[in-house]
């Protein structure tokens, strides 16, 4: 009989192993899908009118996506004292967003619960857009990714969140009479096109990476959100955004193989 003491067993998290958050997150094409969501987010005037005027985007731009994807990270794989903690310091940040919105002249703040609403279905469905696309989960696995999430929104204070599909497809309907690609957005998406990139990289093959990269990015978008922009639906541009977003994901996977970083727990 061993004498040894037991492991400790691990602590709960929002989403356990084997949760559809754990095999969308945890997949590379997610965070194309994630670039891709900051496009479509930029499209509400109110939401983008706090990144606009409380944070220096093109200054600020890898670290906040580090920041971004570090906090979608730690809410799909770590113990739930952490998630919530990320969560809470998040809240905090957003208590102090708030001001006039030059575009439609109305108040915005960022704890407000209809913005935190449409910048997590913005998200989450870019999340599972792009991984659905390469047949990687069904139509099923998404509505239980979408339903999961919901918790994630609620953390933060959203509410009303749609939990499947046809609800997500309701609420864009239902909110696209205030979206618009106004200039605040246009420069918001031209950022994310010609992203600052550190003087170190500037010879190296990071541009033309990060262009592809954008290039997917983009053909992800919804087909109303590519109109707002005035992007021309062009012959072929579907199956070279799926051809693109396999290529990327093959390349981060390989990567992760090289550097020999952890797969994220399913």
């Amino acid at each position: 009989m061993s004498t040894a003491t037991p492991a400790p067993a691990p602590a709960e998290g929002l989403f356990p192993p084997g949760s559809a958050t754990r095999r969308v997150i945890g997949d590379p094409a997610a965070l194309i899908g994630g670039i891709s969501a900051l496009f479509l987010q930029a499209l509400h005037p109110r939401a983008m009118a706090g990144v606009e005027q409380h944070s220096s985007f093109p200054s600020d731009f890898w670290p906040r996506l580090q920041r971004t994807a570090g906090y979608v990270t730690t809410l799909a794989f770590a113990d739930r004292a952490t998630a919530e903690q990320a969560a809470a310091r998040v809240r905090a940040i957003h208590r102090h967003v708030r001001g006039t919105d030059p575009v439609t002249g109305l108040p915005y703040a960022a704890d407000d619960p209809d913005l935190l609403r449409w910048v997590h279905v913005s998200e989450v469905s870019s999340f599972a857009s792009a991984v659905r696309r390469l047949g990687l989960i069904d139509a099923a696995e998404e509505d239980r990714f979408l339903a999961e999430q919901v918790r994630a929104g609620t953390l933060l204070g959203a509410t009303d969140l749609p939990a499947d599909r046809a609800a997500v497809e309701a609420y864009f309907a239902a909110v696209r009479p205030e979206l618009v690609a106004s200039p605040v957005a246009c420069r918001a998406a031209a950022r994310l096109i010609i992203a600052p990139l550190p003087w170190r990289l500037a010879l190296t093959p990071a541009r033309p990476v990060w262009t592809a990269v954008a290039a997917v990015a983009v053909g992800l978008l919804p087909d109303w959100a590519k109109q707002l922009y005035g992007i021309p639906r062009l012959p072929g541009s579907d199956a070279a955004t799926t051809a693109g977003l396999a290529t990327l994901r093959a390349a981060l996977l390989t990567f992760r193989r090289a550097t020999g970083r952890p797969t994220p727990p399913r």
